[in-house]
């Protein structure tokens, strides 16, 4: 876990928006932010773009920890309640692999368990080696 954590803190924009790494193995990853006012949007609700980066993150850390660049090639988010307050969490999971492509699901929820948005990922496998 450890090489992955020193390996992801590389990803400035998860660290500007306040995201952590909570746990990664190959295929799967889980992040967390903890809701601060600048994430808040104009209508006072935690702001989409938190959400799916939250959840890009994660699809992120789970495609990439085999150990080859894999780059998103195309996303989906179906957004289903708004947060306000509290810590949520993103849980990438692998549902396919190919030699070159790779598909995960995302689920997006609050601390206190209630689904915020579900998050679909497929990414490329480059030949590009990661050093851990």
């Amino acid at each position: 876990m450890e090489k992955y954590l020193k390996y992801f803190k590389g990803d400035r924009f998860a660290a500007y928006n306040g995201i952590d790494l909570v746990e990664c193995k190959p295929g799967y990853a889980k992040t967390m932010v903890k809701v601060e006012e600048t994430h808040l949007n104009g209508a006072g609700v935690v702001h989409g773009g938190l959400l799916f980066t939250l959840a890009d993150f994660a699809f992120a850390v789970a495609v990439n920890a085999y150990g080859k660049v894999t780059l998103s090639v195309s996303t989906n988010m179906t957004y289903f309640d708004k947060s306000v307050d509290g810590i949520i969490f993103a849980e990438a999971s692998e549902i396919s692999r190919s030699n070159k492509l790779i598909h995960c699901g995302v689920s997006i929820f609050h601390e206190s368990g209630n689904l915020l948005a579900n998050f679909k990922g497929t990414a490329y496998i480059t030949s590009e080696e990661i050093i851990f």
